[in-house]
């Protein structure tokens, strides 16, 4: 089964296997929001647009209402957005009996124009830019992610401490391991499949605990809509199964981190526009291009790759996390990798991002990069070899939040590309992370320095 049309939504609805229906949008940290129709008004009126409060679009983890945006406030009163169903999305949430859902685009609630800062109009954008040029972009991300043996709701009673994975060692590529974990993946594989997402596969990772599900690459809105929507199926099916799952980057201090890789590359009248098997490596000149402009603003968009103060944590020499803004040729210690070197499949993988990051965000902000270098005629250097973390003279990704933050507020391109409103909005995303982990005192802090200080 793949997306539904209307008309099959309405056969399911007639026939009873379907009563209920999700209307999502897509929030700033990249989770679904919205509300559950009865199927039948639905089908009567709400395929049309609903309506929700603009602050889900100016909130944070936590769904406070910060101040200093300019699209929602208390002062302006917080209004409302249209939510618009966007019908080629829709499709069954096989893990929930007699449920459909269909992603949304938010639009103003008086000029019904999209609105800017939606993550899914950012990545609109620059698809829209790339087509005038004729290209179109491949995207397949890795979604990287811990299951916990407590339930959910155990452990935050419990405080998050004491926090034991469902396994107890590396179980990287380890198939004795992954069979304990069949109970929440085995599902997970078979109702995203049932759901429309090309799945590939589930893998363990290079932790305890530690899960990998890849999605085949398809056309970066879908990509970004796969990813979103499987990363929602992890944690409720995970819940169901009486386990817990986190997309945390680091939420140990000795344990590996989890990332979200992406890979991209271009396509033209339908043949690889990356490809020339004359160039070094099988790489065409566009994608040379279009890699210089990827590396050089790497710094300028990190903080929409790793969008909390938490994920910086994750940014360490010999972890598999990169450090480094260059690239290299199958080489995991860079923060790009060339990936499919002489074929038609060669694409470049950037391994900045973490498990946390928002896919319409990431690929957004990598596609005006890349735009940039192509419409520049930017010049790539030459790969990085060896251990990338030693590399001297290799620019170094922004440490922490509060280094992507400045980088995110001084970019230029990003500002071209996108908007000022929309940079501004989401540097003062930026910013309240920020605010919000400086007031706090830290388990650390106290046990550091109760006594000693």
């Amino acid at each position: 089964m793949s997306t539904l049309s209307f008309d099959d939504l309405a056969s399911h609805v007639a026939d009873g296997s379907v009563d209920t229906v999700l209307v999502c949008l897509v929030d700033m940290q990249g989770r679904l929001m919205g509300k559950r129709f009865h199927a039948s008004n639905f089908m009567e009126s709400s395929h049309e647009e609903t309506h929700c409060c603009n602050y889900l679009l100016a909130t944070d983890l936590e769904m406070a209402t910060p101040d200093g945006y300019a699209s929602a406030s208390w002062k302006a009163g917080y209004g409302d957005y249209v939510m618009k169903p966007d019908l080629d999305t829709i499709r069954m949430m096989p893990w929930l009996p007699g449920t459909a859902m269909v992603l949304c685009d938010v639009l103003d609630h008086h000029d019904h124009k999209p609105v800017p800062h939606s993550p899914r109009a950012i990545l609109k954008r620059q698809i829209e830019r790339l087509d005038a040029m004729g290209l179109t972009a491949m995207m397949a991300t890795e979604l990287e992610f811990f299951l916990f043996a407590a339930p959910l709701d155990h452990i935050r009673r419990d405080g998050f401490r004491d926090l034991e994975p469902i396994s107890g060692y590396n179980e990287d590529y380890h198939i004795l391991q992954t069979t304990k974990e069949e109970g929440v993946l085995r599902p997970l594989r078979n109702h995203l499949h049932a759901a429309g997402i090309p799945v590939e596969n589930t893998k363990g990772e290079a932790e305890a605990g530690q899960a990998e599900l890849n999605i085949r690459y398809a056309p970066a809105l879908e990509c970004a809509d796969h990813h979103t929507i499987a990363k929602h199926a992890v944690k409720e099916i995970a819940w169901a199964q009486g386990r817990a799952a986190t997309f945390l980057p680091k939420w140990h201090k000795d344990r590996t981190g989890s990332s979200s890789h992406v890979h991209q590359s271009l396509v033209q009248d339908g043949k690889p526009a990356f490809h020339d098997p004359d160039g070094e490596h099988g790489m065409s000149g566009l994608m040379r291009h279009y890699m210089a402009g990827l590396i050089a603003y790497a710094p300028d968009y990190t903080a929409l790759l790793a969008p909390y103060v938490n994920s910086y944590k994750r940014f360490a020499k010999g972890t598999f996390a990169p450090t480094k803004t260059v690239w290299s040729v199958d080489n995991r210690t860079a923060g790009f990798r060339l990936c499919g070197a002489n074929t038609k499949g060669i694409r470049v993988e950037c391994r900045i991002g973490g498990s946390d990051l928002n896919p319409y965000l990431a690929q957004a902000a990598m596609l005006a990069a890349g735009i940039k270098g192509i419409e520049d005629k930017m010049d790539l250097a030459p790969p990085t070899g060896g251990d990338v973390y030693d590399a001297a003279g290799a620019a170094d990704i922004p440490r922490t939040l509060r280094d992507a933050t400045e980088t995110l507020r001084g970019s230029a391109m990003l500002r071209a590309a996108m908007g000022d409103d929309v940079i501004d909005h989401y540097t003062r995303c930026a910013e309240w992370e920020q605010e919000e982990f400086d007031r706090v005192v830290t388990d650390w802090e106290i046990a550091r320095g109760f006594e000693r200080a």
